[in-house]
């Protein structure tokens, strides 16, 4: 039996193993994907203490890195249900049943998409959720980023620097990003089709229109681009939390106090699944958090 099962090794679970297994804890991480999580996607962190400047996928690498000299990592386990039992939890997962004193739920969330003719179909032809992973594709090619948040700012930031044509559509007369993000789109020139929306993206083997529509005269532009890049937010992957019963508020994401614990003792919350602002430091320090508190119930 392990003392504590994370379920999520994005930054939150990543640190919560750091800081359980420094304390002296068994620890367990689980993951439906690669250890990292939708940090992995970031093109460029800029904020990260200690780093000017690091694409999110070598962070997490080295965060990953330092995780597993404290505890057990699993990758691409599919957790199933987690049962609250009588002086344990039972966890179930594609990959066996484990058991342990407490859980912590890092479920993170995901990338949330557009309910538009042709997002479904072009997606991985074109449609794109991650500048980082596919913006050497487009290289020296129009596209276009659906977003005005910070999400959407670093990713046309990124598409610029590394040599694609890009353009925001944003469906505001202003965007919700950093003020500082919003000055760099400006010195590098990043037009911005304001109060307008993604109405169709058209093709043949791959992306190569997008039909936008003014919501504000009601005129239609068709641009001719080879991309899509959607960035416009994310929904809380907070399945196991609703089947165990755990609080959530009225977005999906998981209610806790400021030890991290959620309304059912024994499973704490920790990252972006309990919404807040979405950052990797505010995870990591919310992982930090949920450890120290479970600490104190173990030790």
């Amino acid at each position: 039996m392990y003392d504590i099962i994370i379920i999520g090794a994005g930054p939150a679970g990543l640190t919560a193993g750091i800081y359980a297994g420094r304390a002296g804890l068994s620890a367990l991480i689980l993951d439906k994907g690669q250890s990292g999580g939708t940090a992995n996607t970031a093109p460029l962190v800029e904020n990260y203490p200690g780093y000017d400047k690091i694409p999110g996928m070598d962070l997490m690498k080295n965060v990953s890195e330092q995780t597993k000299k404290y505890c057990e990592i699993i990758e691409f386990v599919t957790v199933k249900n987690i049962e609250k039992m009588e002086e344990c939890f039972e966890v179930e997962s594609s990959k066996g049943n484990f058991t342990s004193k407490l859980v912590l739920l890092a479920t993170g969330s995901t990338h949330q998409t557009l309910d538009v003719p042709g997002v479904e179909e072009y997606t991985g032809r074109g449609i794109s959720y991650c500048a980082v992973c596919d913006g050497a594709f487009f290289v020296n090619q129009e596209v276009v980023i659906v977003g005005g948040g910070n999400s959407a700012a670093t990713e046309a930031l990124y598409l610029n620097r590394i040599g694609v044509k890009c353009s925001i559509i944003h469906r505001r007369d202003k965007l919700r990003c950093d003020v500082k993000l919003q000055e760099d789109l400006a010195k590098n020139n990043i037009k911005i089709y304001w109060n307008s929306e993604l109405k169709e993206v058209k093709g043949d083997v791959k992306v190569e229109e997008a039909i936008i529509y003014n919501n504000e005269n009601g005129e239609e532009t068709t641009l001719n681009v080879g991309g899509v890049f959607i960035a416009i937010g994310n929904i809380p992957n907070n399945k196991l939390a609703l089947d165990m019963g755990v609080e959530c508020n009225e977005f999906g994401y998981i209610n806790t106090g400021k030890d991290m614990k959620t309304s059912i003792d024994g499973v704490y919350a920790a990252g972006d699944i309990t919404g807040g602002i979405k950052q990797i430091v505010v995870s990591a320090g919310q992982g930090a958090i949920a450890a120290e508190s479970m600490q104190c119930l173990l030790i």
